[in-house]
């Protein structure tokens, strides 16, 4: 049975991806934009409404991993399943976040085993969870892994077993562009396309191939050079990427869960008075910043 702590670090998961949904323009990603189009607005509520389906099973998982009291296999299991019966859940809510529900379960798990620990910490502790099989897993390979077999890309698990390098790359971005003046917006945006620019996104190889992974990365990194997306020409820079993504139908979704996962660890740390109704609403970051 999960605890109020528990329910804190899942709502803190759930509100850095609804904040990653929400920011916009994102290079090829649903975002709340009218864009004229009902399906567009249909398909981004749905993604909102998915998101909030993955409490449950994230609070769960907290309460396995506070439970356990340490990175074990037995952990790894039991998160495992938990993963699979929410990404039931979630089907059932219109579908989606599968890849963020997979790091951001690691990061809520390693979270709950010390409430104390900075973000890096956390990404150090999901790395040892990360390093042990899933021996219930099903056999068949999914998609994600028959990509990244086929090229030699890292995909999901080599990121958790690597201590998530891009979102600590991401969050470096966050910290850089606050203290350059951005807008929070903004310096999201921007550490968005630092993950773009370097992820070897197993959703780009599946549709683009790797000529159409390495253009989109070359056109994140463009709009990072150009100023990132606090100035003018990186804005601009910006919007033609999203256009051409979109023209195209290649969508960065990897990039996009691993920045909710920099978001989450971002909000940290994480107490029940966070909770939405108990008079302290904001993360704990956005309290210090706000002060």
């Amino acid at each position: 049975m999960s605890s109020r702590e528990d329910e804190a670090l899942a709502q803190a998961a759930v509100t850095a991806l609804t904040g990653q949904l929400a920011l916009a323009p994102k290079p090829g990603l649903p975002d709340p934009r009218d864009l004229g189009a009902r399906v567009t607005r249909r398909d981004h509520r749905m993604l909102r409404w998915s998101a909030k389906a993955l409490a449950p099973g994230l609070a769960a998982m907290a309460a396995a991993a506070r439970r356990t009291g340490e990175p074990t296999p037995g952990l790894r299991s039991e998160l495992g399943a938990i993963g699979r019966c929410t990404e039931h859940s979630v089907h059932l809510a219109g579908g989606g976040h599968r890849g963020a529900l997979w790091a951001l379960g690691l990061l809520v798990a390693a979270a709950a085993l010390d409430p104390r620990a900075g973000a890096r910490d956390v990404a150090a502790t999901a790395k040892r969870i990360a390093a042990h099989t899933d021996k219930r897993a099903p056999r068949r390979p999914s998609r994600g892994s028959s990509v990244s077999a086929k090229y030699g890309a890292a995909g999901a698990r080599g990121e958790a077993r690597a201590g998530f390098p891009h979102v600590r790359r991401a969050l470096d971005a966050l910290a850089t562009a606050r203290s350059a003046g951005a807008t929070e917006e903004q310096a999201r945006l921007d550490a968005l396309l630092t993950v773009v620019a370097t992820l070897q996104d197993t959703e780009l190889l599946y549709t683009a191939g790797p000529i159409g992974l390495r253009q989109v990365q070359a056109g994140a990194r463009g709009v990072l050079e150009a100023g990132g997306t606090a100035t003018e020409a990186g804005a601009a820079a910006l919007v033609a990427l999203d256009a051409d993504l979109h023209t195209r139908a290649w969508s960065p979704r990897g990039s996009a869960g691993l920045l909710a996962g920099a978001l989450f660890l971002d909000s940290l740390p994480v107490t029940p008075h966070s909770l939405p109704g108990t008079g302290n609403s904001l993360p704990f970051t956005a309290r210090a910043r706000a002060a």
